[in-house]
């Protein structure tokens, strides 16, 4: 979370838009970009938009998550690796700019005009350059089949349809059915798409050279980071028919019959060796300028400050916020305001930014010391317990809402504004970064012995990351000198 202030006195309604705030994109992909076409009609784009999108957006996309990662051993393998793919892929002539980003998510994604965009969480997840080529072989599918441009007519024309339907439409039902079975079509559409992108990404890295079946692999470890970071809960097999994207293991088996028709297992180049010594001393999930989640704490080594939830919450530090979830209807958001110009905590929460404030619910207290202010609101729907932890200038806020709150919901929120502290200098001084650390197996040594040597992990949750990141099984007996990632500080 990088500190961003609200300006004073603005109201703001808060709402959720979803409890479950905490996800991993595994679909890998994400196409982005719309275009001002109001003048023109559904379906027709006029020439060199594509261009135009992705250069207007590219700038956004930076900013979103958490700008450039320079980091030149990995920017010269991905270099190596669009070089192959172009020449192998179905349109050799398109040209590609790829930018690595400073973000934790697993995640890569296109422009049109060629702009590829891949995470360093994603480079993380990843064990050779066979599933790096994978994962861009995918996205250059989508630039080359002009997807993002075809996905902007089907919106162009849902959007269109909609605004007919509003405008002259006198039965709700038959609106409103209209409009859903539209957007079912632009799903399926999304789907077929993403399939399309798997399929021809699939030829072009077994045409590159690269083993076929690193993209049914890495979707494989997807997945299984997916259910790591939801605590190791269950993830549905149901398709989810309003999703972009067709779910995981659908597309493994796809994947997997796409390279069987290639060959064998066994053929082509992973470049494990290289790869990994392209990650070593990398910085892995939070920058140090956003804080650090660990576990169930948050740790600000800039601002000094710290915070627990309790268990059964998994936290998520964006930008903008640090988010929360239990999984059962409480969501948290941990934020900053500038508290310039109020005299009293009491008088900044009266101020008007909350909607649906309970007046007579506003108290002061202290906060391990710190002054505070707590009190409760109702709106739309949701119930929410606010508190606002003074340090100098700085107003820290907790928001907890629920639409069916319970007796732990407020005591949930009372044990995290009451974990909120100031570090000591000391802490601050030993808070650094989680590295990538590639290090060489001895002999007979075992996943469930290396994962012990982990830190910034969780100790009872370090073999079960050990052996995602490695894609190897917990009790496995290892090679001498075969290449590991262990996380450091």
């Amino acid at each position: 979370m990088t500190l961003r202030y609200a300006l004073p006195g603005v109201r703001t309604s808060l709402k959720f838009a979803t409890v479950g705030v905490v996800a991993v994109a595994l679909a890998a992909c994400q196409l982005t970009g719309s275009g001002n076409l109001s003048s023109q009609k559904p379906g027709s784009l006029r020439s060199g938009f594509g261009s135009d999108v992705g250069a207007r957006e590219h700038p956004r996309v930076i900013a979103t998550y958490g700008g450039v990662y320079e980091d030149s051993k990995a920017e010269i393998a991905i270099a190596k690796v669009v070089g192959g793919l172009v020449a192998a892929s179905e349109a050799p002539d398109v040209h590609y700019r790829v930018t690595l980003l400073n973000s934790p998510a697993v995640n890569a994604f296109a422009l049109p005009g060629g702009y590829l965009y891949v995470t360093r969480g994603l480079l993380a997840l990843s064990n050779d350059t066979s599933e790096l080529a994978a994962v861009l072989a995918h996205e250059m599918a989508h630039v080359s089949a002009r997807h993002a441009i075809k996905r902007q007519r089907q919106a162009e024309e849902a959007e269109f349809v909609t605004k007919v339907m509003s405008n002259i439409g006198k039965d709700q039902q038959a609106i409103d059915e209209t409009v859903k079975e539209k957007q079912l079509q632009f799903a399926r559409f999304s789907q077929e798409q993403e399939l399309e992108a798997d399929d021809v990404g699939v030829r072009t890295l077994a045409g590159a050279g690269y083993d076929p079946y690193a993209a049914a692999r890495f979707l494989n470890t997807m997945g299984q980071f997916a259910r790591y970071q939801q605590l190791g809960g269950e993830t549905s097999s149901a398709p989810d028919f309003l999703s972009s994207h067709p779910n995981t293991p659908d597309r493994i088996q796809r994947a997997v019959r796409s390279a069987r028709q290639i060959g064998a297992p066994g053929i082509g180049l992973n470049g494990r060796a290289d790869y990994l010594g392209s990650l070593d001393g990398m910085l892995f999930g939070d920058d140090p300028l956003e804080g650090y989640v660990r576990g169930r704490q948050f740790l600000h080594k800039g601002l000094g400050i710290s915070f627990g939830v309790p268990k059964g919450f998994v936290l998520e530090n964006s930008a903008e916020a640090v988010l929360a979830s239990d999984g059962a209807g409480t969501a948290m958001r941990f934020d900053g305001a500038d508290l310039t110009g109020y005299a009293s905590l009491t008088d900044y929460m009266l101020s008007g930014w909350i909607n649906g404030l309970i007046d007579n619910s506003v108290r002061p207290t202290t906060i391990n010391g710190l002054p505070a202010v707590i009190g409760s609101a109702i709106t739309d729907g949701w119930s929410f317990r606010i508190g606002v932890i003074r340090i100098g200038l700085t107003g820290y806020r907790f928001i907890f809402a629920n639409r069916s709150p319970t007796a732990s919901f407020a005591k949930d929120f009372e044990k995290s504004l009451g974990s909120f502290r100031q570090l000591s200098p000391t802490e601050q001084a030993r808070l650094n970064p989680l590295r990538i650390k590639i290090i060489e197996a001895k002999a007979g040594e075992t996943a469930r012995k290396l994962a012990v040597g982990m830190s910034g992990v969780e100790p009872a949750r370090r073999l079960e990351l050990f052996t995602i990141l490695n894609q190897v099984k917990a009790n496995q007996r290892l090679n001498s000198g075969e290449l590991l990632k262990v996380i450091t500080d």
